[in-house]
């Protein structure tokens, strides 16, 4: 149960993330061949969600005072500077590489283990990168979109990635198995608390399952672009011969 309630958290933040950076449109989408069966899954998902993760993840938030729960997430989001840094690496982005390292460094020491976070006032930008977008970098496709079982929105590469990120994550190097399923608990119930205050904003959607659906796939193609989203006959002629292409 406890596995459970920690992927079904890190798909509602992928949900909200989405959320706060695309747009959906709406209509049939080639990128999802498999839509029946991701239809079923996504409406299990939302049912454990429902009865386990949320409330869960509400008595947390109403019992951890607000300078703590700051402070836990802050300790979170330093860990993830060390994928940040290998994957900006691998795509080929020194800069963002060692500004991430960098961060992790100074958050480690002076943020005290990364409660506080004085990188970001020194001026380093905080990255979100993953093996999904470097292989999207290295040139492999997305393959068909697919809704995973309690883990939430995903591709074919995607999934792949994400067993890649979960080998560089630091958590997962802790040994003492309790220990470790204690502090990964701990995380998901900061990330699912902090996803309150979006959740209205999929109420509005005519086709919930479409909404996410396409708001994932544009977010994903906003990360792998780092936001500088080239135009649809450009992205056309990355798919075909430059000879093709009439610029």
């Amino acid at each position: 149960m406890e596995q459970s309630i920690v992927g079904l958290a890190k798909g509602s933040l992928l949900i909200i993330t989405m959320l706060l950076t695309g747009c959906a449109t709406t209509g049939n989408n080639p990128a999802d061949p498999w839509e029946g069966w991701n239809r079923k899954i996504y409406d299990i998902n939302k049912s454990v969600d429902a009865a386990v993760a949320k409330p869960i993840a509400k008595g947390y938030k109403a019992v951890t005072p607000d300078v703590l729960e700051k402070g836990i997430s802050n300790v979170f989001s330093n860990l993830e500077d060390v994928p940040n840094f290998l994957n900006n690496m691998l795509q080929g982005k020194p800069g963002d590489s060692i500004s991430d390292l960098t961060r992790f460094v100074v958050n480690s020491t002076i943020g005290i283990a990364g409660l506080w976070d004085p990188a970001s006032k020194m001026g380093l930008e905080k990255h979100d990168e993953d093996f999904g977008q470097t292989l999207a970098v290295w040139g492999v496709s997305d393959g068909p979109y697919v809704m995973l079982p309690v883990l939430g929105p995903s591709t074919v590469r995607d999934t792949f990635g994400r067993l890649v990120d979960s080998q560089t994550d630091l958590l997962n190097q802790i040994e003492h198995i309790p220990t470790r399923n204690q502090i990964t608990f701990i995380e998901l119930l900061d990330q699912r608390s902090g996803l309150m205050a979006f959740e209205d904003q999929l109420e509005g959607a005519a086709d919930e399952y479409v909404f996410v659906r396409d708001v994932y796939l544009q977010n994903r193609k906003y990360k792998i672009y780092d936001g500088d989203i080239p135009f649809e006959e450009d992205l056309e002629c990355e798919e075909e011969d430059e000879e093709d292409c009439e610029f």
